[in-house]
């Protein structure tokens, strides 16, 4: 399932640009072709301050103000591609909106996302992007990360977006079981992009590559 964003007025740039992108991508080694569509039609500067939309088809990290980040292309699309490996899953939680561009990755591939932010300004900023594109499938919640969602679980897939220290118990909880989380663990300095998947015998971890996260903080604000 691939859902075709509503893009109008939403000044996108030009195919070349985007086509650019997807190109590096293909090169960094993503394969899925249905990670690679997505990430090409969606208008990755519309999720960025317009003072850095000239740089939003760079593969790079840019900020989105209080002290967060718009992750990097390149770990949108391989975060995205270890969720739906082998997989279809119908309902991802997404711990960590943020600017709502995984989000919005997320969405045109499953029928349900299910997201959680920690801080209110930036889940409605992202929320009125969502309402622009279209993406009507997304449901939110302003709540500390670490609790999931657990009246929505369980789910099939879990998706992280900040680096805890080690994984919470209350997202292990929420996998339904063959569901599978992607999600950056370790401290400020070493951290380790993880996947864990729920076996009928419990929970099988995978180290798949260094990777440099905001920190999972608790709370709200």
């Amino acid at each position: 399932m691939v859902v075709k964003l509503d893009v109008s007025g939403v000044g996108m740039t030009s195919q070349r640009t985007r086509n650019r992108l997807t190109d590096r991508l293909r090169e960094q080694g993503i394969l899925s072709e249905a990670v690679l569509q997505v990430m090409a039609s969606t208008p990755r500067h519309l999720f960025v301050d317009e003072a850095l939309a000239h740089r939003a088809y760079e593969d790079t990290a840019l900020p989105i103000g209080n002290s967060q980040t718009i992750s990097q292309p390149y770990i949108v699309a391989r975060m995205t591609e270890l969720l739906f490996r082998d997989a279809q899953p119908e309902s991802v939680l997404e711990v960590g909106t943020g600017s709502g561009y995984q989000t919005a990755i997320l969405a045109q591939l499953v029928d349900q996302v299910f997201t959680v932010e920690r801080i209110s300004k930036l889940l409605d900023r992202a929320l009125g992007r969502f309402r622009q594109l279209g993406l009507h499938q997304i449901k939110s919640k302003y709540d500390d990360g670490h609790l999931g969602w657990a009246e929505k679980g369980p789910f099939d897939a879990i998706i992280v977006t900040a680096s805890p220290r080690e994984v919470p118990s209350a997202l292990l909880a929420q996998l339904a079981p063959g569901g599978r989380l992607i999600i950056p663990i370790g401290d400020p300095e070493t951290q380790t992009l993880t996947m864990v998947e729920r076996s009928s015998d419990g929970f099988d971890t995978t180290l798949v590559e260094p990777v440099r996260f905001v920190p999972l903080l608790g709370g709200k604000l």
